[in-house]
């Protein structure tokens, strides 16, 4: 298939419309444009499998266009859009990779994971795995965490004799809520300066969440869920695993892992309790700040997880660069929602949106789900739905008393809702549960909706009490 001149075809059809309907003053054209704009972005990254960044481009160079913005313009809104959101989180996804480098490199993300499933009675085996899941995602990536772990599952499934789902299902439920609600992952630590939300709040809100998310989607879920057969496909079961000395000690190993949690944590428990000019908190306020917190994490690992353990600085920093360079592309990803976001602000798209919704008698923070939700189901990555409902919920902040931290967790929630066949989390799991795609529906697609779901429901509760 040529899709050359279908991709031009289409492109200038959807912006004629969209551009002569804006000059004949059509009332809801903002709102068309926008639809046009998804659908657009939707027909270049599912038919004609563009990179999602040059689809960011293109869609907010289009509507840029169709709204009336001179191309100069559009292209000036579109670095102000990169600009000002990349200057927030590069240095914070960073040291983020950085640091899950050399937790996992280090073999500390095995030392946490093995020591508390060394029990391995069937009664504190889910919770044990849920425990691990979680402070392995903090640290890492979903995809890295998932191949980390997954040997040890499988390992405890048979020699248990328990079923794979029950004993898998807590671990993978805990990796995917560290992903979407927890900063420093990419997607909530960019939802967090897009709303420009509170890292520390928007980290302890999660975490407040995160608890009985994970419990519900995963020990709970699995109790049902693991009468589905699932079984290890064998070439993924015997994977090289590090000895007990070639790891470095839990202690050192889960404070490595949770440093950053700590130190932002700390520091936001602190601004609550303590008075303005207390020295703690002024200190605590100092390390806690995120770029802060995650540079001394890094170093510390250096040292501990690298340098104690017998490796060159060389050796440490080739590590770190490979680091950073598998992060690019996803860093690419959020400039682009960056440019799409300050196109329609810049645009005046979004104060038609914020004043079109104002009217609405639904809450913002769960149309801020509903439309990551939408997104969610149409385009399959959570990072590129959450990042992209957000350019357009943005207005509802405006002139409301919706919680921003709160609104970072809806969006976050509703973006890991009905994962399907088009998200390669689920083929993911697919494969390495050796499930048929029916199964796969009946047991990933219900734990993820699960977590969207009761996720919204923790943003919904806590919003009675915070504002």
């Amino acid at each position: 298939m040529h899709l050359g001149p279908t991709f031009t075809i289409l492109f200038f059809v959807i912006f004629a419309i969209a551009y002569f309907i804006n000059n004949s003053f059509t009332d809801h054209m903002p709102l068309f444009i926008v639809i046009l704009g998804i659908c657009l972005f939707l027909l270049l990254i599912l038919v004609l499998k563009l990179n999602p960044f040059l689809s960011f481009i293109i869609v907010s160079i289009s509507v840029a266009i169709a709204v009336g913005m001179p191309v100069d313009k559009a292209v000036e809104s579109i670095q102000k859009g990169i600009g000002s959101t990349m200057g927030v989180i590069v240095p914070v996804l960073g040291f983020g990779a950085m640091l899950g480098k050399l937790v996992s490199e280090s073999g500390a993300a095995q030392r946490i994971t093995t020591r508390l499933v060394g029990n391995l009675r069937s009664g504190n085996i889910q919770i044990s795995l849920m425990l691990a899941g979680f402070i392995i995602g903090i640290a890492l990536f979903y995809e890295i965490g998932f191949f980390i772990m997954i040997p040890l599952v499988f390992t405890i499934a048979a020699t248990t004799g328990l079923p794979l789902l029950y004993v898998g299902l807590p671990m993978l439920a805990s990796l995917s809520v560290t992903h979407g609600f927890l900063p420093p992952h990419p997607a909530p630590t960019a939802l967090t300066a897009m709303f420009n939300a509170d890292l520390g709040k928007t980290l302890l809100y999660g975490l407040a969440i995160a608890v009985p998310t994970i419990l519900v989607s995963g020990p709970l879920l699995a109790r049902f869920l693991s009468r589905v057969n699932a079984k290890p496909l064998a070439e993924f079961v015997n994977q090289k695993v590090l000895s007990d000395d070639e790891m470095p000690g839990f202690r050192t190993s889960i404070i490595s892992a949770l440093l950053p949690v700590i130190l932002i944590t700390s520091s936001t428990i602190a601004g609550f309790i303590l008075p303005d000019d207390n020295i703690v908190r002024k200190i605590l306020g100092s390390v806690g700040n995120p770029v802060i917190a995650m540079l001394i994490s890094v170093l510390s690992a250096i040292y501990f997880l690298g340098i104690a353990r017998g490796k060159n600085m060389t050796e440490i920093m080739k590590s770190l660069s490979h680091s950073v360079l598998s992060i690019a592309m996803i860093m690419l990803l959020i400039a682009g929602a960056g440019s799409l976001k300050q196109v329609l602000v810049d645009g005046g798209v979004s104060s038609y949106i914020g004043g079109l919704m104002s009217h609405s008698t639904l809450s913002p923070l769960f149309l801020g789900w509903l439309i990551a939700t939408v997104l969610r189901i149409c385009i399959g990555s959570a990072t590129v739905s959450g990042l992209t409902a957000a350019g357009i919920v943005m207005p509802l902040l405006t002139g409301t008393d919706v919680n921003h931290e709160l609104m970072v967790l809806a969006v976050g929630s509703g973006s890991l809702m009905c994962s399907h066949v088009n998200d390669s989390g689920f083929w993911l799991f697919k494969e390495y549960f050796n499930l048929s795609v029916k199964d796969t529906l009946k047991t990933w697609t219900i734990m993820e909706t699960s977590i969207g779901v009761t996720g919204l429901a923790g943003v919904m509760i806590l919003s009675l009490f915070i504002k």
